[in-house]
């Protein structure tokens, strides 16, 4: 299975002697004057064995230009391929991050062999399936959490129980105030409890039966079709950089058309935009109208003051602005760059974008709160929508070579 993948377009040159190589020499550059944090650079693992002949995924050393040893994550695209060869046939590709400050447009950093296993990095991106909180399928990295809800909490409650049902497909924001993984831990100690801020963040956005943050469905001029509980779920990678996986949803009804959905997610560690690739599914018309929304009451009761949305149509961003009485303020974000338009239910606002079926349409959906964030303010989140904007648009070009070793 090929990763579709978010931060980075690739061009990658390669002239050496193989049998020679012993280092990978990667430029990263890109044509903006704004920083470009956390961006992550891919090299296709095909490309690094060509150069570094048997090199293993956990014997690598990655150096920054000033001798900094870096984190890095292979993915493994097929865990049970065999490799007696040892060239990673399995592999994916090799990631790893840096951050440009405004105005540094290029950066070098090499690649080599280490001589011994190179210990795990800390994880900074995170999912799994939660079954034991009714099959809730939660993600984050070191900036924010999410959950999807799965198939055991739209099923009917015993008699006599006091399960909770909720049908829906909406996404579901945790605000975060540390960097360390936390969906265990709050999944651990409780639903009451993650929904009051005990000092590592807080779960105060509602979704119920909208889209909650950056859900999908088909609008046919008027109406929003939805889909329920995603049905099934795969783990593509997990972690330290990136992880990657995907949520399948059931067929519904869409105004006489069946509908069948696959939504693709990369999250990547320090930012505060995940990417979405959903792949709808249909027979006969030619294109439907998918539409990517926002809830437009998400704060919890008693605490919603005011709503501002702002949409561009130039870059199909939809951002809104929530102002709380008492848990600070947050923001939440779409960039859908296909976008034909935006609409409006009674209970979403909508960015909307033709699809043709087998094909993914790629949007990004994102979130901050004012305590857990360096965005104090509206405009400080506007800001960095706009910018993340950009970054989509002008993405880091790659160019690896190869130099004799030391």
């Amino acid at each position: 299975m090929i990763l579709r993948l978010s931060l980075a377009a690739f061009a990658c040159f390669f002239a050496f002697d193989a049998a020679a190589a012993e280092r990978l020499s990667v430029t990263a550059s890109h044509a903006l004057d704004i920083a470009r944090l956390a961006e992550t650079i891919a090299i296709p693992w095909t490309r690094v064995n060509e150069a570094l002949p048997q090199a293993r995924s956990q014997q690598l050393v990655i150096k920054d230009a000033a001798g900094r040893s870096l984190a890095y994550q292979v993915t493994n695209l097929n865990a049970t391929a065999k490799d007696p060869q040892m060239v990673g046939v399995a592999y994916g590709e090799l990631l790893f991050q840096h951050d440009f400050k405004a105005g540094e447009k290029s950066a070098t950093f090499t690649i080599e062999k280490a001589t011994a296993v190179v210990a795990p990095f800390p994880p900074k991106t995170y999912a799994r399936f939660v079954k034991e909180r009714l099959d809730d399928f939660g993600w984050e990295n070191d900036k924010l959490a999410h959950r999807a809800y799965g198939p055991a909490l739209k099923a009917p409650a015993p008699a006599g129980s006091d399960k909770e049902v909720l049908a829906t497909s909406g996404m579901d924001i945790w605000f975060k105030r540390v960097p360390y993984p936390i969906v265990d831990r709050w999944y651990n100690i409780g639903h009451d409890h993650y929904h009051v801020d005990l000092g590592e963040g807080i779960d105060m956005y509602n979704v119920g039966t909208t889209r909650g943050a950056g859900g999908t469905g088909i609008w046919d001029g008027k109406t929003l079709h939805v889909g329920a509980n995603y049905t099934d779920w795969t783990i593509l990678a997990n972690g330290p950089i990136r992880t990657v996986f995907e949520l399948r949803y059931d067929a519904w009804d869409a105004a006489g058309v069946k509908v069948t959905e696959v939504k693709r997610f990369t999250v990547d560690a320090g930012r505060y935009f995940d990417r979405i690739d959903s792949t709808f599914t249909f027979t006969g018309p030619s294109t439907l109208t998918a539409a990517v929304g926002l809830n437009k009451r998400p704060s919890d009761k008693g605490q919603e003051v005011k709503v501002e949305f702002s949409e561009n149509k130039a870059d199909g961003s939809l951002v809104q602005w929530v102002t709380q009485r008492s848990l600070g303020d947050f923001g939440v974000a779409l960039i859908v760059p296909p976008a034909s338009g935006f609409a409006a239910d009674e209970r979403n606002a909508l960015v909307t974008a033709p699809v043709t079926s087998g094909q993914p349409i790629s949007y990004h959906v994102g979130a901050a709160w004012t305590r857990g964030s360096p965005f104090a303010t509206q405009a400080d989140y506007r800001k960095h929508v706009t910018d993340e904007a950009a970054r989509l648009r002008a993405p880091v070009r790659v160019n690896v070579n190869v130099t004799a070793g030391r």
